[in-house]
């Protein structure tokens, strides 16, 4: 039996426009990332989802309801995107001047590179591999939204695909990534749509 998780990412907020990391901040969405959720719910308004998983951050929450409204939805805390550690709310220029070489190490590789009390990515990708697991448990053949973040995303496709190119996988804000779920094997089925 075939479960369909539909993993979205929320629509742009400030931080993200002025290329500030935003993490576990609680961050709203910007004007244009309302508008980016309101097209993104028309796309999915054919969709017939069985039940809906959402982040815990403000910019999650916001673009579940535009798309969602008030359906019942379980809010997961372990959805949120990758802790930044020191360097939370600050931009390239910023991160550069303080940590120049943990930011270059980490930007280069991110998985041997440390941000200063940043989670690892291996946690990261721990904590994100149990609760969709977890999520999976539940949701035996049915079709699934998960609102969350382009960490998240990137990181759980980037283990199914077997890649350490992280950032690759980072998908833009408010948009859909489709992967399906059968005989214990993931498929990436669509990914970054808009």
């Amino acid at each position: 039996m075939m479960t369909k998780l539909y993993l979205i990412r929320h629509g742009i907020t400030e931080w993200n426009m002025s290329g500030r990391y935003c993490g576990y901040k609680d961050i709203n969405l910007s004007k244009k990332g309302i508008a980016q959720a309101r097209k993104l719910a028309e796309s999915l308004k054919d969709v017939c989802f069985d039940s809906i998983y959402c982040s815990d951050r403000k910019r999650a929450l916001q673009t579940k309801n535009i798309i969602f409204g008030n359906r019942k939805f379980c809010k997961v805390g372990d959805l949120r995107e990758i802790n930044f550690g020191s360097i939370e709310g600050l931009n390239h220029d910023q991160i550069m001047k303080k940590y120049p070489k943990a930011y270059k190490e980490w930007l280069s590789d991110p998985y041997k590179g440390r941000i200063p009390q940043a989670e690892t990515m291996q946690a990261f990708r721990k904590r994100i591999i149990c609760v969709v697991k977890d999520i999976l448990a539940d949701s035996c053949g049915k079709t699934v939204a998960l609102v969350c973040h382009g960490g998240v995303i990137a990181i759980f496709v980037s283990s199914i695909l077997k890649s350490k190119k992280f950032w690759s996988y980072v998908p833009h804000p408010a948009s859909v990534t489709v992967v399906e779920y059968k005989n214990n094997r993931f498929k990436v089925r669509a990914f970054d749509k808009r």
